[in-house]
């Protein structure tokens, strides 16, 4: 049987996409002080449209997941107006468009939350000498507030109505962000979770929190326009975890009862990777989950195609090389060179430059 390439379209549930590349999230903070998208934002997305797969950005559910200066939200009426310039602008191209919801949890600081602590899984501080920016400069990170069961409660709520929010803005479906440190990644990881009540302890109750949110969503979007982000060998935001490898076989056997759109997992280790162990792989996740796999972290078109050759994954994304090079997939198929894009000068700016004023090659 031909495996197809990169280039080939396919078929994820009953999304035809033109190609099996997608556009990694990548937090950038063009939004501003108001966090709502504007017309730079959807003409950034626009550019680089020729991916078969738009995933956002990852967006802030409520004013407590906030701990990046200028990303954006969805969850005012004046956010969704903004989004829906994005989706609209990307809808003739024909690439699919997903928003990756976020909570920071604990990767975040009490400049973002005037005064108050940001709030975790448990009362642990990010171990990390590079700090934290906030609206008043650099600080160190700080002891976080454990949440209750209560507020654990709202902040699923929240993601539903992020959900809702997505969905009146346009976007084709979701994914949830249980990667890199953030909130549900808090939850899941030992290393973080050191509650003893039902969100704690056993595989099953750490788990809780992202089935939780998962079930809420599904009662806005349906399941093939659902995905959520894993990264199981990552030491961003100071996570790793001893049972690391236990911990993600389990969570992602029982995502593989959902029928997501699909499971994008950060196979690579572009962030570091935390040393308990063999890192995992795709091929050990492949034997566990049926549905659709999203590899990513930093892949060259060379490992990328390796990866669906072997069938490990259906889909390959792809985060910084899109930020200086736009037209990626038309580069990619054609042998054109690429654009560096290992200068971060302007990578977490507010205005156009590094950003919306990279130029497709001309191959004239």
């Amino acid at each position: 049987m031909k495996i197809n390439n990169l280039f080939e379209s396919v078929l994820m549930g009953d999304l035809k996409l033109k190609n099996r590349i997608a556009m990694a999230p990548m937090t950038r903070g063009r939004a501003g002080d108001t966090r709502v998208p504007n017309d730079l934002m959807a003409e950034y997305y626009f550019q680089r449209a020729s991916a078969g797969l738009l995933i956002t950005e990852a967006t802030v559910i409520s004013e407590q997941g906030i701990g990046w200066i200028g990303s954006p939200g969805i969850y005012t009426d004046k956010m969704v107006e903004g989004w829906k310039k994005v989706t609209e602008k990307v809808k003739p191209t024909e690439s699919f468009l997903f928003l990756q919801l976020w909570h920071c949890g604990r990767a975040s600081h009490s400049d973002f939350h005037k005064g108050e602590l940001p709030v975790s899984a448990s009362a642990l501080k990010i171990n990390d000498d590079g700090g934290i920016y906030t609206p008043m400069g650099k600080k160190e990170f700080e002891v976080p507030r454990a949440l209750t069961v209560d507020e654990i409660k709202d902040i699923v709520k929240d993601f539903r109505k992020a959900a809702e929010n997505a969905k009146k803005a346009g976007f084709t479906g979701v994914e949830v962000h249980a990667a890199n440190g953030y909130l549900i990644n808090q939850f899941l990881d030992s290393k973080t979770n050191l509650r003893k009540d039902d969100y704690g302890g056993s595989l099953e109750n750490k788990f809780r929190l992202l089935k939780e949110v998962l079930n809420a969503v599904l009662e806005v979007y349906p399941s093939n326009r659902v995905a959520v982000r894993l990264s199981p060998n990552g030491v961003f935001h100071d996570m790793g975890s001893p049972d690391f490898r236990e911990t993600y076989l389990y969570v992602v056997k029982e995502l593989d009862k959902l029928n997501l759109a699909y499971l994008h997992i950060m196979d690579g280790l572009a962030f570091g990777f935390h040393g308990n162990g063999e890192p995992m792989t795709l091929s050990e996740f492949r034997t566990v989950y049926k549905g659709f796999i999203m590899g990513n972290c930093g892949y060259t078109k060379e490992s990328a195609e390796d990866r669906i050759v072997k069938g490990e994954a259906d889909l390959a994304a792809f985060g910084r090389p899109f930020i200086s090079n736009p037209d990626l997939p038309l580069r990619f198929e054609n042998n054109w060179p690429l654009t560096p894009f290992d200068d971060m000068t302007y990578w977490y700016t507010h205005g156009e430059e590094g950003y919306a004023d990279y130029k497709p090659f001309d191959p004239s």
